[in-house]
């Protein structure tokens, strides 16, 4: 990062427990360039800020604003459900919009959001995809995993009791269906779900770009209330418990035509908190 000399303004957020950076890149301080690399060195832990994360705020001649997402390992990623929310809330304490209702710009399309004091609520863009009952196996065990692309790509395993979704090994077999070849070449995230009645459930994920579990997932959430509802486990609104111990809510329509189940009005609703304001220090961007 030796291009960035100065110091960058950035707020820190979370949202449910994934945390991110956000920088007002309207300037475009940050060139296109730059942000894999900045995304690579200041989401390290302990060596720099820590994130899941990094948005840059850009300018959009149709939108309110756009941002660019940034995993933690520089991979740029279409969508992030919590780091949508954040950016939201963001754009209203920044002075970007000061409208009740917005929209911005991201790579898996235009998203609509509104802000209620801390809770940011988002609507996301039309799952696709839909896949239930695809049979992979890992490390020497058959899984039936539930695919649908909520933004970014998600396949989901249900778990049959809290007792094993809480002693699973979300890591190693998160990493294992992240890179498995059915899902190849883009990967895939991992969830692994348990269904505690009608509206209610709880999810872990592994994230693919973070290449760890996260406290919270959005996407990962509304996947795996999407997947569960299209196998009539649940209805909406579903209230999901996420690793943090913060609930996020999720609202949607299911539709059915013929044999075929699709989504429309998908919504991501939840906390999305400010940690601080602060300074990024150019030596701290060192490999």
């Amino acid at each position: 990062m030796s291009q960035i000399q100065s110091k960058i303004p950035f707020t820190k957020m979370t949202g449910s427990g994934n945390d991110f950076l956000i920088i007002d890149n309207r300037d475009m301080k940050v060139s296109p360039e730059e942000g894999r690399e900045l995304a690579r060195l200041a989401c390290r832990r302990k060596l720099s800020v820590g994130a899941d994360g990094l948005i840059l705020i850009e300018n959009d001649p149709e939108t309110d604003f756009a941002w660019r997402f940034f995993n933690a390992d520089g991979s740029e990623a279409e969508m992030c459900g919590n780091g949508a929310r954040c950016a939201a809330r963001f754009a209203i304490l920044k002075g970007i919009t000061n409208k009740e209702r917005f929209s911005f710009r991201t790579l898996a399309g235009i998203i609509q959001a509104r802000v209620s004091g801390q809770t940011a609520t988002v609507a996301m863009t039309q799952p696709r995809g839909l896949e239930p009952h695809i049979s992979i196996e890992v490390g020497g065990r058959g899984m039936s995993l539930d695919f649908i692309n909520t933004g970014v790509p998600h396949a989901v395993y249900f778990t049959g009791s809290p007792k094993e979704l809480e002693e699973m090994d979300i890591c190693g077999r998160g990493r294992a269906i992240r890179y498995h070849e059915r899902f190849q070449p883009a990967g895939t995230n991992a969830d692994f779900a348990f269904v505690t009645d009608l509206h209610h459930m709880q999810v872990r994920t592994y994230e693919r770009g973070v290449e760890d579990e996260t406290l919270a997932c959005g996407t990962g959430c509304i996947a795996g209330a999407l997947t569960a509802a299209a196998g009539g486990l649940v209805e909406s609104p579903v209230s999901v418990l996420t690793r943090s111990g913060e609930t996020l809510t999720i609202h949607f329509e299911k539709v059915l035509e013929g044999n075929r189940t699709s989504f429309s009005a998908v919504f991501l609703e939840g906390g999305a908190r400010v940690v601080y304001d602060a300074e990024l220090w150019d030596e701290t961007l060192r490999a």
